[in-house]
């Protein structure tokens, strides 16, 4: 029996997933940690955390499964995109990680679309976004000289954590995407964005495939828990890493996620798609020849946490959402848009904010909480829009994961909304899955991806649209689309009246 890892490090915490060579979960450990937010609009997080969080994962494991030491095989690892590290010459960590969640970059990102926005959409495929590596990095040179000046090397998360494993420096080319200093095509660092912006091409690590072999754990860490030798592999981004464990590898299929954000992504054969950066398009982890394309909602379950919190407090999930399968699609003419923290996808507009539109006397609690279903999904499926009239895919199947697979009522209208057949995973682990399946390719358990995914990857019965409510959601969602035209105005005025007060 043989064991690979995969290790997902997220914003708020490290899951360890162990999977036998059958493809089943044998054990599953998190362990969380802290965020630090020394001013608004900053977030931060001490590496240190990430490397005692590890430790607790490796010692669990150690304890509970009785063969760990002695099988694991291979470690592979997913991670939180875009967040910058910075090390000396001596490998010392010198400030807090800059998380993917930070905002303080505004006018470094400015700048880059202003003044170089073709040619680094051309090289890269993205706009630049203040969750990107490099406006961080331009913050750093700033704002933060004497750090920058001191700067010998520039990792991402889940690199730092398999440099401290394996003493090695490697980026895979899934999360190098989302720095903006890599050209996805060419698949290496780009001599033109690093000239532009100061930045050595020696500050930057050797990239590599996502199943791509590393080296094995360092004799201290065998030592300290008694394991033999254990190959490392890169491992990919988060999301790469979750379309992996999804199934998502032909351009029929697509990943619906809602988590605090949401997510709606498609595999890309090649990186011809002109999205003209309205949606993200990264190397994808599944083979090295492959890309996704993204969109985001900017708050997806937060707009459903704020929703219950704000007129249900008193009520779990399952009873606030419970009513809802009562209200006829469309909900009695209510609208939502789960603009309440800005919007990403297609408006990348931090101005922005929600609105309910349509409410009339007829409305009950159980039609806003129909509403806001809707309005999530309709926010995701801007996206599957975008997709269809771009690059002219056609979905026959959608994966729910997440929030919104958790809730049947919810899965229906997705169904109905996307028009499409809707899976969810019988496992669903995350991007945890799609880790230890880059450790189970890598180690040669399995001639490819695709082969990895029949064992790995099993989905539960498929929800099917009805045909009535796809048409009643066809016209509620072209009044959705005219939402955001209609009150951005008003919103971004009532911006200026908050800021004013502030």
């Amino acid at each position: 029996m043989g064991y690979v890892l995969g290790l997902d490090l997220g914003t708020s915490s490290l899951k360890g997933l162990l999977i036998n060579n059958y493809g089943e979960v044998v054990y599953t450990s998190s362990k969380h940690y802290p965020l630090i937010h020394p001013q608004p609009g900053f977030s931060e997080q001490d590496p240190k955390v990430w490397v005692e969080a590890c430790q607790e994962v490796l010692a669990e494991l150690t304890s509970e499964v009785s063969d760990f030491t002695e099988q694991l095989e291979g470690i592979s690892f997913s991670g939180q995109m875009h967040s910058l590290v910075l090390l000396d010459e001596d490998y010392n960590v010198l400030r807090n990680a800059i998380l993917w969640n930070d905002v303080r970059n505004s006018v470094e990102c400015a700048d880059i679309n202003d003044n170089y926005g073709k040619e680094i959409l051309h090289i890269t495929k993205n706009i630049a976004r203040e969750g990107f590596t490099l406006p961080k990095i331009l913050w750093v040179q700033k704002h933060e000289p004497e750090i920058w000046a001191q700067a010998r090397h520039i990792l991402l998360p889940k690199d730092y954590l398999r440099f401290v494993l394996t003493g090695k420096l490697h980026m895979d080319y899934s999360d190098a995407a989302g720095t903006l200093l890599m050209d996805i095509d060419r698949k290496v660092w780009s001599e033109e964005v690093l000239a532009r912006y100061e930045i050595k091409p020696e500050l930057l690590p050797e990239l590599i495939p996502a199943d791509g072999y590393v080296g094995d754990l360092t004799a201290e860490i065998q030592a300290e828990f008694g394991f033999g030798q254990v190959k490392v592999f890169a491992g990919g981004a988060d999301n790469a890493c979750a379309a992996v464990g999804s199934g998502i590898l032909d351009e029929q299929t697509a990943m619906a996620s809602i988590g605090t954000s949401g997510v709606f992504l498609s595999y890309e054969k090649s990186s011809a798609a002109d999205y003209k950066g309205l949606l993200h398009l990264f190397n994808h982890a599944a083979n090295r020849n492959s890309y996704y394309s993204m969109g985001v909602t900017l708050a997806a379950g937060h707009s459903l946490d704020w929703f219950k919190n704000t007129f249900l407090p008193d009520l779990d999930f399952d009873e606030a959402l419970a009513g809802a399968a009562d209200i006829q699609p469309g909900a009695n003419g209510l609208l939502f848009s789960p603009y309440i923290v800005g919007e990403r996808t297609p408006y990348s507009d931090s101005k922005i904010r929600g609105s309910f539109i349509g409410i009339d006397t007829s409305h009950t609690v159980n039609h806003f909480a129909r509403a806001v279903l809707e309005g999530i999904t309709f926010s995701l499926k801007d996206s599957q829009y975008l997709m269809e009239e771009v690059a002219d895919k056609t979905f026959k199947r959608i994966v729910s994961v997440g929030g919104g697979a958790k809730n049947q009522t919810w899965l229906q209208i997705q169904a109905d909304i996307f028009d499409s057949e809707i899976v969810t995973l019988a496992a669903d682990q995350g991007p945890g899955l799609g880790a230890a399946m880059l450790a189970a390719v890598g180690l040669g358990w399995y001639e490819d991806m695709a082969a990895c995914t029949k064992d790995f990857v099993q989905y539960n019965e498929a929800v099917q649209p009805n045909r009535e409510n796809v048409a009643v959601y066809e016209t509620t969602y072209a009044a959705y689309r005219e939402v955001y035209p209609a009150t951005k105005e008003i919103s971004h005025k009532l911006d200026a009246i908050r800021a004013s007060r502030a």
